[in-house]
């Protein structure tokens, strides 16, 4: 609630989550310590503000454009790493959308379950089993979002999660450019047995305002075309690379 009150104000203080929310200081700093952590917002003396924008974001068929050569390799190596049966979560990213087209090309029978509006038109007639993630609609990405669909995410466990992200910040924070967005594939990265990360150069070139977890949480980085400096770098942050 209090990160709602934040995109539509821009800034709160401990005295006003005090009163609307009937809770001591200590609480209130705590909860905006914590949003802080996440990238959510910005802590300032007495309260916090929305932390600066740092990529715009863009609708999904404009995602679909980018880097378009990239995003089959990646979907190629993904899809080389499933097994019949698998139960996954792919995420609403343009990268793992071309999964999705593979999975539902190659008549794979596994268990997909995803929050992706466009996901879900390509493996409609496939031979995957397909659970859809309802909550709130994001028409930009065509995505669902919000607590409808982060306690749908929570009744399921999978074997792997597939994602993709706005960018890696500079500390190694896996971000997304949008906060609800954030919060479903944070979900989805505690239900999986193993994550696996696509990431192209792209992505060392920009950074969403929201963060997801430490690049060091996913079990395995799916990298192509990563200067040699940046996958040193990414090493040392803990992440396991994997080239593409």
């Amino acid at each position: 609630m209090i990160a709602e009150l934040l995109q539509s104000s821009g800034a709160v203080t401990v005295t006003d989550l005090q009163e609307r929310f009937g809770v001591s200081p200590m609480t209130a700093r705590r909860d905006l310590a914590v949003l802080a952590e996440r990238g959510v917002a910005r802590r300032t003396h007495g309260g916090a503000v929305l932390p600066s924008i740092a990529a715009r974001e863009n609708s999904f068929a404009q995602r679909l454009r980018d880097v378009p050569e990239a995003k089959t390799r990646l979907a190629e190596r993904a899809y080389a790493l499933l097994e019949p049966g698998d139960t996954l979560f792919l995420d609403a990213s343009s990268t793992t959308y071309y999964l999705a087209r593979l999975i539902a090309e190659r008549a794979l029978k596994v268990r997909v379950i995803t929050n992706s509006l466009p996901a879900l038109q390509e493996l409609a007639d496939a031979k995957a089993e397909v659970v859809a993630i309802g909550g709130t609609f994001r028409r930009l990405p065509c995505s669902y979002v919000g607590p409808a669909a982060v306690r749908s995410v929570r009744d399921h466990f999978a074997d792997r999660f597939f994602l993709s992200v706005t960018g890696i910040a500079d500390n190694g924070s896996m971000t997304d450019a949008d906060l609800l967005e954030a919060e479903v594939k944070r979900t989805m990265l505690e239900h999986a047995a193993q994550s696996v990360l696509a990431l192209d150069e792209s992505k060392l070139a920009t950074r969403g305002r929201q963060a997801i977890a430490p690049v060091s949480a996913v079990s395995l980085v799916l990298a192509d075309g990563l200067p040699a400096g940046d996958v040193t770098r990414l090493t040392g942050l803990g992440a396991t690379l994997q080239p593409v």
